[in-house]
């Protein structure tokens, strides 16, 4: 039987990760990702359910935090260096997806609708991998992908690190077949992708990742781990070129970079950021205000000649953007947000529930792991990117709150759930 609720969570992804209306023209002007959510959040409301409990999924931490990081941007407005800017980032972007992560985390019924989802997540972000590879090329001239459909290159390279883990889950799974070619086939086209942006922070979350699916991703035989490093290394072998290995090079002598020597790299940045946070302690300079901190605030800004520009540059951070644009508070909620973000899924690997004989453990377990590898992706890459307030990351979060949602009712209850406690019998 298809469950309504499900249903609308699933429409809801590809918009919100994937950006599929922003990738075909014909369907911008039918507002898809407005049709989607209010699906979503309509189907919610109409279908009841015990196993959805809202209040559930209130009493994580991570929602909790999710929250407060919602009313601490609402309350930095009105003292915000412009707050047009501040509102319109909640309004326009953070609080729709405030919104559909509470709808996602609460929607979902159990493991199979979290493992549905999951596989969406996956298939958006490949068939944004296709889509990208379709329609821009690399070259001598321009070795690297640039701008792109709302995400950049960098960006992108973090997304396809994030939905790399989930696709080495999906290609593992028993059953069905097609699933796992389909989840083959979006690894092998974010792998290019991933090639073609070029990114060194998003190299640098890749090998993060790789190390945690080869050393601590146990849900799998080591023979499937090493199959997928060797299967990504020979995607790598025939995609890359000279000068992508040229420029990943430059890693390992960060004395030569301009990202430590300019004004304008990250090292300077993510130094004024620092300032900025420290000078406003409580309510930052307001959300979407860093690039208007560096234009107006900044030691650069008050130094500059007259008629000359300054750049106006975004924090190129995950963490100080929140810090700076949200203060001490907002980041102590983003940090707290993502420790128990992992948090939960260890007690996801810990909780004993019944498993399919053949498997080396339970399905939950395995996802768990591949969503701790996915986090870890986050982390990496978006420490060098201003990702802070990205569905990309709360429609994760919502997935590891409804799956460590679905395991604690699983194993509270065995008349409600088709997972039973205990070994098999």
């Amino acid at each position: 039987m298809v469950k309504p609720g499900p249903v609308g969570a699933r429409f809801a992804s590809p918009t919100a990760v994937g950006r599929v209306h922003q990738l075909f023209g014909f369907l911008e002007p039918l507002h898809v990702a407005l049709l989607s959510a209010s699906l979503a959040i309509c189907l919610y409301i109409a279908v009841g359910g015990r196993a959805r409990r809202f209040r559930l999924v209130l009493q994580t931490r991570t929602t909790r935090c999710v929250l407060a990081l919602a009313c601490w941007m609402v309350l930095s407005i009105p003292g915000a260096l412009w707050p047009g800017g501040a509102f319109q980032m909640f309004t326009g972007e953070f609080g729709k997806t405030v919104v559909m992560y509470l709808v996602l985390a609460a929607a979902l019924r159990g493991f199979l609708d979290v493992e549905r989802v999951a596989f969406v997540y996956l298939l958006s972000a490949g068939i944004y991998a296709a889509v990208i590879l379709a329609r821009f090329q690399v070259g001598a001239e321009q070795w690297r992908l640039g701008s792109l459909y709302y995400y950049d290159a960098n960006e992108f390279a973090t997304l396809a690190v994030m939905s790399v883990p989930l696709g080495v889950y999906f290609m593992v799974r028993p059953r069905p077949l097609w699933r796992r070619l389909v989840s083959g086939t979006a690894v092998a086209l974010l792998a290019v992708g991933f090639v073609w942006a070029g990114s060194r922070g998003g190299f640098l979350a890749l090998l993060a990742v790789a190390v945690f699916l080869l050393v601590r991703y146990r849900g799998i035989h080591v023979r499937w781990r090493a199959l997928t490093t060797a299967l990504l290394a020979l995607v790598f072998a025939a995609t890359t070129t000279d000068t992508y290995w040229e420029k990943m090079s430059t890693i390992l002598q960060p004395k030569d970079d301009y990202n430590v020597t300019g004004e304008q790299g990250r090292v300077k940045v993510w130094k004024r950021g620092l300032g900025y946070m420290l000078q406003h302690p409580v309510l930052g300079v307001g959300a979407n205000n860093f690039a208007t901190a560096e234009g107006t605030i900044s030691p650069l800004a008050r130094n500059a000649t007259a008629g000359r520009g300054v750049k106006w540059s975004v924090a190129h951070n995950s963490f100080l953007q929140i810090g700076a644009e949200l203060g001490v508070p907002g980041l102590i909620f983003f940090v707290v947000m993502m420790g128990s973000a992992f948090g939960a899924l260890r007690a996801v690997q810990r909780t004993r529930l019944r498993w399919a004989p053949g498997e080396r453990s339970p399905p939950t377990v395995q996802l768990a792991q591949a969503l701790t590898a996915a986090l870890v992706g986050y982390l990496v890459g978006g420490f060098f990117l201003s990702l802070a307030y990205r569905d990309l990351l709360y429609t994760l979060l919502a997935l590891v709150v409804a799956l460590r949602k679905s395991v604690a009712l699983a194993a509270a209850s065995v008349t409600s759930s088709p997972f039973r406690t205990g070994p098999l019998t």
